[in-house]
């Protein structure tokens, strides 16, 4: 089968378009002939080796987070899947390569696609809906009333968890462009700030929760405008201990977390906030629930762009950029 591999980390050089064998089923995986593949800043940083630390893959690596296809073929073990079924899935770490023709996916970690949407529609979903899922429902427990505060609200994660928020009752300001406001105030945002004229600093006080997905200047500004016992949810760093723990990583890595983790901590605790690093994690169940508010009505997907899957590495370039207006895909079939 054909699939975009990397061979070593480089920042500078794409994945390479290879030959691989087509995997080899466990009793409790389903093989998944992929349609499509969405595009995360996940597949662009381990590409340039930013994560092997905490995630230490063995190389050649095919890349790709986010699958949405049809089954194929069932594990000896398999229950919730037959050959035939729509699906879409985010496979655990160690088990990622949806940049190809097919990928092998534990079952567990798999869910029926959603019956209102296109297969290029149910790819842009699972890794940023599981990620705002565990950031604002299992993390942060949003209740209906609370303020959140959600960076980069036109991107990926941002689309997905202002509709996720607002699903759940809270009030929602975001950061964006003036460009996407009339897009965000669709998608149920409240408050809008243009990050290239304002400063959120000073426009929000006394916040329940914030999702953070940017650098370091705005995880330690977004302290400033939570409330005691607020919550501030980092999907971009730093990781903490706790997060080394829940991992299982080797002893060093605990201390080196510690260390690069440690201000924000600090800072966190005397001004009585829950500070959490948040590396989502595949489950099938969550995404079943998902499932559920898309056939609803409540979360529908936003795609920037598709392309197709020999232009695999314009798609990464793309995001990398940081231009896209919500999820890239790839069309794989």
């Amino acid at each position: 089968m054909k699939a975009f591999i990397i061979e070593k980390y480089s920042k500078h050089s794409g994945l390479q378009l290879a030959d691989v064998p087509v995997p080899v089923l466990k009793a409790h995986e389903v093989l998944i002939e992929v349609h499509a593949a969405g595009v995360n800043l996940l597949d662009a940083k381990i590409k340039t080796g930013e994560f092997k630390l905490i995630l230490p893959y063995k190389l050649p690596l095919i890349l790709g987070h986010d699958v949405a296809g049809k089954i194929t073929d069932v594990g000896k073990n398999v229950k919730k899947f037959k050959v035939g079924d729509e699906i879409y899935a985010r496979p655990a770490d160690f088990s990622i390569g949806t940049f190809a023709e097919y990928i092998a996916v534990n079952e567990n970690d798999v869910a029926l696609k959603p019956t209102n949407l296109s297969m290029e529609e149910a790819a842009s979903i699972p890794l940023v809906a599981l990620t705002v899922w565990q950031a604002l429902v299992e993390k942060g427990n949003l209740q209906k009333g609370q303020k959140v505060f959600i960076q980069a609200g036109s991107g990926g994660v941002g689309t997905i968890a202002i509709q996720l928020a607002k699903h759940l009752g809270a009030i929602v300001a975001t950061t964006a462009s003036e460009t996407s406001f009339k897009m965000l105030k669709n998608l149920g945002a409240d408050i809008l700030i243009d990050y290239k004229n304002q400063d959120f600093e000073k426009a929000l006080k006394d916040y329940d929760l914030v999702l953070n997905s940017q650098d370091t200047k705005t995880l330690q500004k977004s302290l400033n405008i939570l409330k005691p016992g607020g919550k501030l949810i980092s999907i971009s760093g730093p990781p903490t201990p706790d997060f080394a723990k829940e991992t299982g990583a080797p002893w060093f890595v605990k201390i080196i977390l510690s260390l690069i983790s440690a201000s924000v901590r600090k800072k966190a605790k005397k001004k009585n906030i829950d500070y959490f690093f948040l590396f989502m994690r595949a489950e099938g169940l969550q995404l079943k629930q998902i499932t559920e508010l898309i056939e609803k009505g409540f979360i529908k997907p936003v795609i920037d762009e598709v392309f197709p899957f020999e232009k695999t590495n314009d798609a990464l370039s793309y995001v990398e950029s940081g231009r896209a207006k919500g999820k890239v895909v790839i069309k794989i079939k």
